[in-house]
C-alpha cells in the first residue's frame, strides 16, 4: 500500500473528517476513547502528546467546543496532515498543532502550562520484544524514550491539579502509576475489555497533578458482545459521541 496516499475517514457518527495516510497508523477506537474521555471545562487549555494526524484531538475539541486544543507530533507529514484537518472541520481558530518531540521534552516547546493533557503513548518500548511495525507506523507503536519519558512530559506540561488522561496497554498499569505517583495522585482508572467475559486490553488512567484523593477502579467498559460480535451499547454511544467516557 502507498504510504502517501490519503484517505478521509469520519470519526463521532460523521461529525469529525479525518484525513489521514491509508499505509501509516489510523486513529481508531483508543484514539476515540481517548476523546471520550477527555473532560476539559469551558475556557481550558488541553495538549495531546503525540497527536499523529488529530483523530483523537480534534474528536475531543468537537465534544468540548467552549475549550481550547494543542497536539504536540514529531511526524512533520502526520503534523501537517493535523493541521489540515483542523482547517478541514473548521477548528483552525481552537486546535493548534507544534511539530516536536515528546522524548525532548515539555520545555523544549516553550509553552504554557496547560489545565489538561492526553495521551496514547506508543505501546513498545522494546524493538526486540515484537515483529517490527511497517516502516511507517514504526513511531506510532515504538517509544525511543519508553514510557518514562512520556510521562515525564505530560507531568511537565500540565498545572498542578490539572489533569493528565492515557490510555494505554493494560499490562502497563503498574508501570504507569508508578512513573505518575511521585508527583500526581487521584487516579482512577477505567478498564476497557473487548468482551465482558474477556480480560481487559486496555486502561484508560487519568490523575492530578499534586492530587491526593484514593486511586478509584472504575466499572470496565465492554466494547462487543459476544452474539455477532458487534459494539455493545455503551461502545456505540461512545463512538457516536452521544455519550463520554465520565469519571
Amino acid at each position: 500500500m502507498d504510504d502517501t496516499q490519503v484517505t478521509e475517514d469520519r470519526m463521532l457518527n460523521g461529525r469529525v473528517r479525518l484525513r489521514q495516510r491509508a499505509g501509516g497508523y489510523r486513529a481508531g477506537m483508543d484514539a476515540a476513547l481517548l476523546a471520550a474521555a477527555c473532560d476539559a471545562g469551558p475556557g481550558e487549555r488541553v495538549i495531546e502528546a503525540g497527536c499523529g494526524v488529530g483523530g483523537a484531538l480534534l474528536s475531543a475539541a468537537a465534544r468540548r467546543p467552549d475549550s481550547r486544543f494543542h497536539g504536540v507530533e514529531r511526524d512533520p507529514q502526520a503534523a501537517e496532515l493535523a493541521r489540515g484537518n483542523a482547517a478541514l472541520n473548521d477548528m483552525a481558530n481552537r486546535v493548534e498543532i507544534t511539530t516536536g518531540d515528546i522524548e525532548a521534552g515539555f520545555r523544549a516547546l516553550d509553552l504554557p502550562v496547560f489545565d489538561a493533557a492526553i495521551s496514547n503513548p506508543p505501546f513498545f518500548d522494546d524493538p526486540g520484544a515484537l515483529r517490527a511495525p511497517a516502516p511507517a507506523k514504526t513511531g506510532a507503536w515504538m517509544a525511543d524514550g519508553g514510557l518514562a519519558a512520556w510521562s515525564g512530559f505530560l507531568l511537565k506540561a500540565v498545572r498542578e491539579g490539572g489533569t493528565i488522561t492515557i490510555i494505554h496497554r493494560a499490562d502497563r498499569l503498574a508501570d504507569i502509576l508508578a512513573l505518575l505517583a511521585p508527583k500526581a495522585g487521584s487516579f482512577r482508572i477505567r478498564p476497557v475489555q473487548p468482551f465482558a467475559d474477556a480480560p481487559a486490553k486496555r486502561v484508560i488512567v487519568r490523575a492530578i497533578k499534586t492530587g491526593k484523593a484514593p486511586l478509584v477502579l472504575l466499572p470496565a467498559l465492554v466494547l462487543h458482545e459476544r452474539d455477532g460480535g458487534q459494539h455493545s451499547a455503551a461502545a456505540e454511544a461512545i463512538l457516536r459521541g452521544e455519550t463520554d467516557l465520565g469519571w
